[in-house]
């Protein structure tokens, strides 16, 4: 996070300056407030710039094995061009390398751990152990020291869910 700060303030910094280089080309014509209009319009640019390659860059920094399998778009007041251009603040993947194929009472089983991106003022991740019947749709999550499901949070995933097809492509 301090490194965007301090890429921020160089953003205003570099930008303050191409207004001081137009003034001064003007012969002080433009009037004196371009200068720290400039440097907040920069300080601005390089945040809508970050925010929206936040998403690219993480998914960058990932192994080829991870997969995306869901992502949030969500609109805020205090950045209204993210009404008009979705601003992607979360993601969801799967590494197919750490997937554990396995088959109880004939149903086909895949335990994974799934891993969740967000972005914030530091990035948040959070990963939790998951166990997926394919034939049926359940996807319930592990206990993270037993590896017991926890029964109570089982939800029923559909035919067309991208986790569900990402990891049971023959189901």
């Amino acid at each position: 996070m301090i490194w965007h700060l301090i890429a921020a303030i160089f953003a205003g910094l570099g930008a303050a300056g191409i207004a001081l280089l137009l003034r001064t080309l003007s012969a002080k014509r433009l009037p004196r407030w371009i200068v720290p209009a400039f440097a907040g319009l920069g300080m601005l640019a390089y945040q809508i710039h970050h925010e929206y390659t936040w998403f690219d860059h993480k998914r960058a920094q990932l192994p080829d094995s991870t997969r995306v399998v869901a992502s949030e778009q969500n609109p805020a007041f205090w950045r209204p061009w993210t009404y008009l251009a979705p601003l992607t603040t979360a993601f969801t993947v799967v590494d197919e390398d750490g997937l554990t194929r396995s088959r109880a009472d004939g149903q086909p089983l895949v335990e994974f751990i799934l891993y969740r991106f967000e972005m914030g003022a530091a990035d948040r991740l959070t990963h939790r152990p998951h166990l997926l019947n394919c034939a049926s749709g359940e996807l319930v999550p592990l206990d993270d020291t037993t590896r017991q499901p926890t029964t109570q949070a089982l939800r029923q995933l559909g035919d067309d869910d991208p986790l569900r097809q990402t990891l049971c492509p023959n189901a």
